[in-house]
């Protein structure tokens, strides 16, 4: 089986390749490649892979620019810490949506799952896939209803519904709210995006998780990229990049 690996992180595409060659020996990795332009470049020049093992977040966007611009028939399984884009993935060919870290019984089956789809017909295929979606289609697990914040000596739990944005700024975590109070939280943004409900909120950069209704304008910037307003109002331009503009338009529209 010949297989394809997109990976940014180093140890994690070194954990990949060792769990493969744990589960068995019948496994070709024909490149590991880190970024959306080179693996646009690989599957453009040489002979599809049977299968692709991609991460989602690359060191130059996601990964679903890549199969937005290259058209393949094989089967991918996504590798991510970022449970949020799994239906996103499911209507990328994929078979499965492994989270990290990876474990090899989860690839195992994945794999397993492969193996199964190559050997059924069309009609079956899509009952798989039908399994598939209906599995990754959770979205009535609890999300975060407040966030405990400290000032100074007193202690104040914020409602979700009053939080208009999330922004980074020196290695800290702060919550605005619809009055503009700035609130310090002792969570990474990361650590927020999976915490919140991803139909009111959206991770539009490295620095800002902003909700719906911060949202006052959207105007185009260069290069395919979206420049937005926020309220309360930031004094700093926030830009969603092009890579992520897809997806963006998407959740604006739901």
């Amino acid at each position: 089986m010949n297989i394809l690996i997109i990976e940014d992180e180093k140890l994690a595409a070194e954990k990949l390749v060792n769990l493969l060659e744990e589960i068995g020996t019948h496994f070709n990795i024909l490149a590991v490649l880190d970024s959306v332009e080179d693996s646009i470049s690989y599957l453009k020049s040489q002979e599809e892979p049977d299968l692709v093992l991609s991460d989602i977040h690359l060191t130059d966007g996601l990964c679903f620019s890549i199969f937005s611009t290259v058209e393949i028939s094989c089967p991918v399984i996504f590798t991510t810490a970022y449970e949020k884009y799994a239906i996103q993935a499911f209507e990328v060919n994929s078979i499965d949506y492994l989270l990290k870290p990876i474990q090899k019984d989860r690839l195992q089956s994945a794999i397993e799952k492969y193996r199964k789809l190559a050997k059924h017909s069309s009609e079956d295929q899509m009952a798989l896939y039908e399994d598939f979606r209906k599995l990754l289609s959770h979205q009535n697990r609890d999300h975060k209803s407040r966030f405990l914040c400290k000032l100074g000596n007193r202690i104040k739990s914020v409602p979700v519904e009053s939080i208009r944005f999330f922004y980074s700024e020196n290695k800290l975590t702060f919550i605005i709210d619809i009055n503009g109070q700035r609130y310090p939280v002792n969570h990474t943004l990361d650590e927020i995006d999976q915490m919140i409900d991803p139909s009111l909120f959206f991770r539009l950069n490295r620095k800002y998780i902003a909700h719906f209704d911060s949202i006052s304008e959207i105007h185009p910037y260069f290069k395919g990229r979206m420049k937005l307003v926020l309220e309360p109002d930031v004094k700093e331009d926030i830009v969603v990049s092009s890579e992520k503009a897809p997806l963006f338009k998407a959740w604006l529209d739901k």
